[in-house]
This record gives C-alpha cells, sequence and structure tokens, in this order.
C-alpha cells in the first residue's frame, strides 16, 4: 500500500509559494509580450475573412460578367430575327401580314434596348464591385503589413525569453508536484480569479499584499507561527509572513 506523503503547514506554504514566485516570473514574460499573441491572432483572423470576401466579389463580377454576355448574344439573336424579319415584309401578300411582321419587329427592338440597358446597369455594377474589390485589396495590403511587423515583433520578444520562459515552465511543473493537491487546487482557482496572478501574498505594511486591506495584529501573528494556511479575509488569497516571502526566490 501506498504511503500518502504528510506536508507540515510550512512545508505547504513554501512549496506554494515557491510556484507563485516562479510563475508570476512567467506572467512577466507574459506581460512583456503584452497584446501581440492576440493582436496577431485578430489580424490574421481578420485577414482570412476579408480575402473570403475578396474571392466573393471576384464571382460576383463573373456572374456579372457572364450575364451581359448573355444579353450581348441576346440583342445579336434580336438584331438577326429583325433582318429575318425586314426581309419578309418584302414579300408580304396583305397589310394584316405586313402589320403582324412589325409588330414583331418592333418587339425584337424593344428587346435590343432592354438588353442594352440591362447590360448599361451591369457595366454599372461591376465598376461598383471593381471600386469595392480595390478597396478590399488595399485593405488587405495594409492589415498584411502591420501583421508583419506585429510578427517580427512577437517573435523578437519570444527569441529574446524563448529559453527563460521555457526554464520557468520546467521549474512549475517541478513545483506543482510538490504542492499538496488540495492547496495546488486552490491555489490555481485563486490565482484564476485575479488579472495578475496573485494567489500567495506576504502581509505588506500590516496589509494583505493582494488586496492592501489591513490584517489584525492577531492574525499576524499567527501567519508567522505557519501553524495553519491561512487566507485573507477579503479577497481570499493565501497569506504568508514577510520573512518567509523574502526566503524563496524564483532563479
Amino acid at each position: 500500500m501506498a504511503t500518502v506523503k504528510e506536508y507540515s503547514v510550512e512545508e505547504k506554504l513554501t512549496s506554494v509559494l515557491r510556484l507563485q514566485k516562479i510563475d508570476s516570473k512567467l506572467d512577466e514574460i507574459q506581460v512583456l509580450k503584452g497584446e501581440l499573441p492576440m493582436e496577431v491572432k485578430d489580424l490574421e483572423d481578420e485577414i482570412e475573412g476579408l480575402n473570403t470576401r475578396l474571392t466573393n466579389i471576384e464571382d460576383e463580377i463573373r456572374g456579372i460578367q457572364e450575364f451581359i454576355n448573355n444579353k450581348k448574344n441576346a440583342i445579336k439573336d434580336s438584331e438577326a430575327l429583325i433582318q429575318k424579319y425586314e426581309k419578309q415584309q418584302n414579300n408580304v401578300k396583305n397589310s394584316r401580314e405586313f402589320e403582324a411582321i412589325s409588330k414583331e419587329i418592333e418587339m425584337q427592338t424593344l428587346e435590343v434596348k432592354l438588353s442594352e440597358k440591362h447590360i448599361r446597369d451591369a457595366g454599372n455594377e461591376i465598376s461598383e464591385k471593381e471600386r469595392i474589390l480595390e478597396g478590399a485589396k488595399q485593405t488587405i495590403a495594409d492589415k498584411e503589413a502591420n501583421l508583419q511587423h506585429k510578427k517580427a515583433e512577437l517573435e523578437k520578444i519570444i527569441a529574446e525569453t524563448e529559453k527563460e520562459e521555457q526554464q520557468y515552465h520546467k521549474q512549475s511543473e517541478e513545483a506543482r508536484s510538490k504542492v499538496e493537491p488540495r492547496l495546488l487546487t486552490a491555489y490555481e482557482k485563486i490565482r484564476k480569479t485575479y488579472r495578475n496572478g496573485l494567489a500567495v501574498v506576504p502581509i505588506e505594511r500590516d496589509s494583505c499584499g493582494g488586496c492592501f486591506n489591513a490584517i489584525p495584529p492577531q492574525r499576524q501573528a499567527e501567519i508567522r507561527q505557519r501553524k495553519k494556511v491561512i487566507v485573507c479575509e477579503h479577497c481570499g488569497r493565501i497569506l504568508v509572513d514577510d520573512e518567509l516571502n523574502e526566503t524563496i526566490v524564483a532563479k
């Protein structure tokens, strides 16, 4: 039967404080990167969306051009019919037949005019879409230039901090393995609650190092004794005395 390791309160506090110091170093590296990773991702998503829009506009222009070609072919067909009817008019036998052919010529002439109007309207639509297309292309070019700049900036920071970050990640994993499981669960839950990631804080000027609310002298004395894990009654962070805090350093 496996033996479950028993941790003293001081060991628990020391291990979780060491983990906090290491994780805080990792947080500092993330702060150095700032919003760059998110900005890079947002720009990549935006450019992808713009490229999709570009493809859609190009497809629409091709569809309109096909429509124009169909109308041009319709004009040719109508003109051919007009020529045919005009020849037939020369051989009519009575006015009734002449009038019927004239109506056909008139109808085909109207078809030509209507097709020409459709072609003009479609041409104007293409011009507008080409204007939008050029604007979208310029926007993509600008955003791609911005993306390359931000990527280069991020890559530079990563190159400068990569070795250090890897070392702290390794130390963090080692430190986690030495924290009592229930305390580790509490630590991670508290850490996620606050943007600065501080779950373990020292007493500073008789106050909590996290929320800066005053800690009564009796409570401070209990914290210094390290007989039990004590949390701030205001913010819920784990409290350690200043002496213990000074002895633990993340290297």
